[in-house]
């Protein structure tokens, strides 16, 4: 017969191909807020927690990848890349010093 640690050692391990714990602890306070809105949306903590955490992470996602520009700056910025200034001295020099540390290596 196998031992009860054993079988729970095998269990945790099949669980954790599939899918990963997180713990937080967290005042009381939260706990039963959490708790009620689960309740009142018909699901379980579990769900409203991961549900949540992940709509949050998406929107942290995109607010750091995404840009997001009012009508008039969108129209600043095709114009700038429809008709890009000519380069000037600064911008010529840099291009230059670049061709140059990439001919060094």
């Amino acid at each position: 017969m196998p031992s009860p640690v054993k079988a729970e050692e095998k269990r945790s391990a099949s669980e954790s191909a599939s899918s990963a714990r997180l713990a937080a602890r967290i005042p009381p306070e939260l706990h039963a807020l959490i708790k009620h809105a689960a309740e009142i949306t018909g699901r379980s903590m579990t769900d409203f927690v991961v549900e949540a955490a992940t709509a949050a992470a998406h929107r942290a996602l995109e607010q750091s990848t995404v840009m997001r520009l009012s009508v008039a700056d969108s129209l600043v910025f095709a114009e700038a890349m429809l008709n890009p200034p000519k380069p000037n001295a600064a911008l010529r020099r840099a291009l230059d010093r670049n061709a140059q540390l990439l001919h060094e290596e």
